[in-house]
């Protein structure tokens, strides 16, 4: 299996399956001297991780309640609390996989995995959870994330990177407020909404089914000129790394999709004298990146979560002799992907933007 790395100088390799022994990474290409701090990283992991109840104690309903610790065990690259220049390695065991729950689609292909489409390209899968096309595999790059989240601190003070969710089951969220994305259970910035998400999310629950979402990222304090200008466009790579993730299906920056309804005159974000942001922009309709460069704007993208493929309703299927027939999934299954999907889009735009930072270094001579 090839594709397990991302990355050219800041590269992230990993590895391991949904109900194998643990997931690891390796990062290669991480400067040396860099304070490490791995609290902050395990933050983030706490963020993704599966069980998480809400800020007032009750169990988070949109979530699988799979009890795992995603605790951080570091192998190599860290001594003495700072990294060494040497590849970072790290594992992140699995204690609580019931890998019993699968064992009645052993051989029948789950509607709107990848077991049909994994099955046809190997000729084997393992089903106990998906394998290595688990969701569970972000949890690397949240910790790969968190590292090149160090590095961006370090090249860019005023870096600050903020996922919400915007958008669950119609809902739409209509004010942000940043205090209150990890308030709720659905990481939205907007109070009243996440209410009316997380009652929406218990009546598909109750039902036995699932729901999509739609996540925006802002990306602030990033300086102009990070980005090549042919293949490896910022948002070339943005979208890759969103796009790499199992559960997206789409994804936009700045204005959008509702750009097609726009005018040059309406849409052209003009120049204006430095402001106080750092930005010579009057208006942000690029999304922060212009000809795959960054323009110091904020950099804004949304993305498409696609509704969790594993409900507990009955669903027509074949079997691996192509056979006709139904499959009603068991287990642990997240309801809505959104609030822990949001650190994972935190992680891997952090990682594209470490990669260019350090490819930018060698752009020019001053």
């Amino acid at each position: 299996m090839s594709g397990n790395t991302f990355g050219k100088i800041f590269k992230v390799t990993t590895f391991g399956e949904s109900h194998g022994k643990s997931l690891g990474a390796v990062i290669d290409g991480f400067p040396a001297g860099l304070d490490i701090d791995i609290e902050k990283i395990q933050k983030d992991l706490d963020r993704r991780k599966p069980s998480q109840k809400t800020s007032d104690g009750s169990i988070n309903k949109s979530v699988t309640q799979r009890n795992e610790s995603d605790e951080i065990q570091i192998l190599s690259g860290i001594f003495e609390g700072k990294s060494t220049g040497c590849p970072i390695g790290f594992i992140i065991p699995n204690s609580d996989a019931h890998s019993n729950d699968y064992s009645d689609i052993a051989d029948k292909f789950r509607p709107g995995h990848a077991d049909y489409s994994f099955y046809e390209k190997y000729s084997i899968r393992d089903y106990r959870g998906g394998g290595r096309s688990s969701g569970r595999e972000t949890a690397c790059r949240v910790a790969a994330g968190g590292f090149a989240k160090i590095l961006l601190e370090k090249m860019f003070p005023q870096f600050e990177i903020t996922a919400s969710t915007i958008a669950v089951a119609g809902i739409k969220a209509e004010t942000f407020d940043k205090n209150e994305i990890e308030k709720n259970s659905l990481r939205c910035a907007d109070k009243i909404a996440a209410k009316k998400m997380e009652e929406r999310i218990e009546e598909i629950r109750s039902k036995g089914d699932s729901c999509g979402a739609i996540v925006e990222c802002k990306i602030k304090g990033i300086k102009a000129g990070l980005g090549e200008p042919v293949f490896d466009k910022l948002d070339a790579l943005l979208a890759q790394a969103m796009l790499s993730i199992g559960a997206i299906k789409g994804i936009e920056f700045g204005s959008g999709f509702e750009s097609a309804e726009m005018l040059g005159s309406e849409w052209n974000d003009q120049m204006q004298k430095n402001d106080k942001d750092g930005s010579f922009f009057k208006t942000n309709h690029a999304g922060g990146i212009l000809g795959g460069i960054s323009n110091g704007n904020e950099i804004i993208f949304r993305v498409v979560v696609k509704p969790v493929p594993s409900i507990s309703k009955l669903q027509n299927t074949i079997d691996k002799s192509g056979n006709e027939c139904t499959m009603q999934i068991k287990g642990r299954h997240d309801i809505c992907l959104a609030p822990r999907i949001v650190p994972v889009i935190e992680a891997m735009a952090s990682i594209v933007l470490a990669d260019l930072a350090l490819q930018n270094l060698a752009s020019k001579i001053d």
